[in-house]
C-alpha cells in the first residue's frame, strides 16, 4: 500500500481563467482574487508496469474540472467551507481511479479545512462513520522558559539542557495549531476556535515566563518542565474540554518552538 500526495494551487475569482504556471497557481491570479491550495492524498497499490500509484496529471485535471467549479460557486455564495469540501470530496472520489484518502483546502497560510477518510474515528465523522472534517488554525504567542529538572543537580541540568538551562531563561515565538474534528450539522466555527484558543491558551501563556508565571509549568507540584513536547500536551489537555463543550472534538495540538522544531500531542 502506497500513499501519494499532490498539491494543486489555483486562484478563485480571478480575471484570468487559464494560466500555465501550475507551480504558482492555475488558474493564475489576475486582478484581485483568492489564492488557495488543495492537497490531495490517494492510497492504493502501485501499477507494477509504470511504477505509479496514479498519474498526477489525472489528479490535476480532476481537481480543476470537478472541484474548482464547486469552490467558485461556494465562494460567490459565501457557503460553509466544510459542507462545500465534503461535497467536493465525494465528487473527486468518483472522478479518480484510485481511492481518495483526504482532501485538505488551505484557505489561508494559517487556516485549513480537511476531509479525511478515517475508518477508525469515533467522532467528528459523517453518517457513514468514515469521513472526518478537520479544521486547523495556527496562532502565536511569545513566552520565556527555562528547561530545568528540580530532581537533578545544577551540573546535570547544564549538561542535559545546555544553553536552554540559562538561569534567567530564554524566549521563543511559539506557534500553536489545534486540529478540531467537526461533526456534520455542528455549529462550531473558526471564530469559535479562535475565541476558545485565545481564552484558554494565549491569554494564559502569552508574554509570560512559563516557569515563573504559570501553574502548569511552575515550581509547584503540578508544574512540568516547559519543553515543546510538554507545552503541546498541556495545551491539548487545557483546550480539549472547552472544545468538547462547544460541540466539537479536539484531535491534537501542534506547537512549534522554532520553524525547525515542533511537537504534536497526541502523536
Amino acid at each position: 500500500m502506497v500513499s501519494l500526495t499532490r498539491t494543486v494551487r489555483f486562484a478563485l475569482g480571478s480575471l484570468e481563467r487559464e494560466g500555465t504556471n501550475g507551480y504558482a497557481g492555475k488558474p493564475a491570479m489576475a486582478g484581485f482574487g483568492a489564492h488557495h491550495e488543495l492537497t490531495i492524498r490517494c492510497v492504493g497499490e502501485l501499477d507494477a508496469g509504470v511504477g505509479y500509484l496514479i498519474d498526477i496529471q489525472e489528479i490535476d485535471r480532476a481537481v480543476r474540472d470537478v472541484v474548482l467549479p464547486r469552490l467558485e460557486r461556494a465562494r460567490e455564495a459565501v457557503a460553509d467551507p466544510i459542507t462545500t469540501l465534503r461535497e467536493a470530496y465525494s465528487a473527486l472520489a468518483g472522478a479518480l481511479r484510485k481511492p481518495l484518502a483526504s482532501v485538505r483546502l488551505n484557505l489561508t497560510p494559517y487556516y485549513s479545512v480537511e476531509i479525511a477518510d478515517m475508518p477508525n474515528a469515533s467522532n467528528g465523522t459523517d453518517k457513514a462513520g468514515n469521513l472526518a472534517a478537520l479544521v486547523r488554525q495556527r496562532f502565536d504567542f511569545a513566552a520565556a522558559h527555562r528547561l530545568h529538572v528540580a530532581g537533578l543537580s545544577d551540573d546535570e541540568n547544564r549538561r542535559l539542557f545546555g544553553k536552554c538551562n540559562n538561569a534567567n531563561g530564554h524566549g521563543h515565538n511559539y506557534q500553536v495549531e489545534p486540529c478540531v474534528a467537526v461533526a456534520p450539522g455542528s455549529r462550531f466555527s473558526l471564530l469559535t476556535l479562535e475565541k476558545l484558543t485565545k481564552e484558554t491558551i494565549l491569554d494564559r501563556f502569552d508574554h509570560t515566563h512559563l516557569n515563573l508565571d504559570t501553574v502548569e509549568f511552575g515550581p509547584g507540584p503540578t508544574g512540568v518542565n516547559p519543553s515543546v513536547e510538554n507545552i503541546a500536551k498541556v495545551s491539548f489537555e487545557l483546550l480539549a474540554p472547552v472544545i468538547l463543550a462547544a460541540g466539537a472534538t479536539l484531535r491534537d495540538v501542534t506547537v512549534w518552538e522554532t520553524d525547525r522544531t515542533s511537537a504534536t500531542y497526541p502523536g
